[in-house]
């Protein structure tokens, strides 16, 4: 694929452009929300196990995860409100153990388009935000104005909190005790009255965890799968991101985001892909 339309309107060429990972590698014992079926995978048949009469061998492996393990997107299945989906779908009537029939992962058309990295924690001049910490509105704007980008309806917003740097520190990571920064309810308003397709952030949830309280609430979920159907990425890996946005003086990008077509999930792994375009558009290097 040499370029790609709808991005702003037109085609972009894509030849020979950086491209970023955004996805935490998933592995046995990652950081995770304790509300979901741990990652496992393990060897299911090994080399030597059946060797072939020319000598050949394969191994293969069995892998258990939650639609909602390692950087993964929200179905709007996932969240309900007074027995109620987005659409006032009532949850009852599109759940079994099949999974839902309506607002299923597999609802959820492939992004490929615009993106917005905000940076908030260089907006305060740190690397990572403190623990427990609440992104304001004030916090969103001045992150906007810092990078001078603005956010169209239907396009992609990205938080930057620096999180990322907590990986290997699952006790940290999880923020179950000294809690994680993430949006409050006026920013996640502010972020659903933009209009903007799908969300994501360097969390396990989307959402302000205040030290001790774990996911006892889950507002920012409401608003915006319930209530403005915009979908959610989390567990993102953006500080490369944030390093190149700050480099390069550019903090919008192209985002290739396509979940596993998992049939009535509420949420799938994914592995976001960042095309970093020059000024003029160019996929140049």
């Amino acid at each position: 694929m040499n370029s790609v339309h709808g991005y702003r309107g037109g085609p972009v060429p894509l030849a020979g452009a950086p491209v970023l990972d955004l996805a935490q590698p998933m592995r046995r014992g990652m950081p995770q929300s304790p509300n979901h079926p741990p990652f496992r995978m393990l060897l299911e048949r090994r080399h030597g196990d059946h060797v072939r009469a020319d000598g050949g061998s394969a191994a293969n492996e069995l892998i258990v995860t939650g639609g909602h393990v390692g950087t993964h997107v929200d179905a709007l299945a996932h969240v309900s409100q007074a027995g109620l989906l987005h659409g006032d779908v009532p949850a009852d009537s599109v759940q079994s153990h099949e999974g839902f029939s309506r607002h299923g992962i597999e609802e959820f058309p492939p992004y490929v388009g615009r993106a917005v990295l905000l940076d908030v924690a260089a907006a305060h001049g740190v690397p990572v935000l403190p623990a427990g910490y609440e992104i304001t509105v004030g916090d969103l704007e001045k992150a906007r104005d810092a990078a001078g980008v603005d956010i169209g309806p239907g396009e992609a917003l990205l938080l930057g909190t620096g999180w990322s740097r907590h990986w290997a520190d699952p006790g940290v990571f999880t923020g179950q005790v000294g809690g994680a920064p993430g949006p409050g309810p006026a920013a996640g308003a502010w972020i659903a009255e933009r209009g903007v397709r799908v969300t994501g952030g360097e969390t396990i949830a989307y959402e302000h965890i205040p030290a001790g309280r774990g996911h006892a609430e889950l507002p920012v979920h409401r608003q915006l799968l319930v209530e403005a159907g915009i979908h959610i990425v989390e567990t993102m890996r953006l500080t490369g991101l944030a390093e190149a946005a700050a480099h390069r003086r550019r903090a919008d990008f192209l985002l290739v985001l396509a979940p596993l077509p998992v049939v009535g999930a509420t949420g799938s792994p994914v592995r976001p892909l960042a095309v970093l375009l020059d000024h003029d558009g160019q996929g140049r290097a």
